[in-house]
């Protein structure tokens, strides 16, 4: 809570948006954020309600979606990224974490000598396949949608192009 609590009092103070690893907390954040008065930025590895989805987005924040929304049994994630807006999307790895579900091994295989496979930025590729799938649009223009959606909320990233 301390990081997020640091990133709350930096990123207003010096009008720069946030990256938020929400988890278990988006409700009581989210009473922070409008206390505090963040200009936006990403609630990263999204996984909240279609509501605290929305309450992100009206506080200027796009949803970060990675390795956990290509899981099959993810349904309401799954659902959250097909109906959500798409100019409220970003994607992510979180490498090495959160390994999409063709690099994830049970808790079962790992007992038995299987290394955990390793996100990478390399997944991007397929892990955006997997959304543009979900929404029935073709993977180039979810690349620009989203694209487009990073450099909105995290305006420096102009700067590195």
């Amino acid at each position: 809570m301390a990081v997020l609590h640091h990133a709350i009092v930096v990123g207003p103070k010096h009008g720069l948006p946030v990256i938020l690893h929400v988890r278990r907390s988006a409700d009581l954040l989210l009473k922070g954020l409008r206390q505090v008065g963040v200009s936006g930025g990403i609630a990263h590895a999204f996984n909240g309600s279609a509501q605290q989805a929305q309450a992100f987005i009206d506080l200027g924040f796009a949803l970060g979606f990675g390795g956990a929304m290509t899981f099959e049994r993810a349904t309401a994630l799954r659902e959250l990224a097909r109906t959500l807006p798409l100019d409220a999307l970003v994607l992510e790895t979180d490498a090495p974490d959160i390994p999409p579900q063709w690099i994830y091994r049970t808790a079962e295989a790992r007992a038995n000598g299987q290394p955990q496979g390793r996100n990478s930025p390399a997944e991007l590729p397929r892990i955006a396949q997997v959304l543009a799938t979900l929404r029935g649009i073709e993977p180039e223009v979810l690349a620009q949608a989203t694209g487009r959606n990073a450099r909105r909320v995290l305006p420096g990233l102009e700067q590195l192009a």
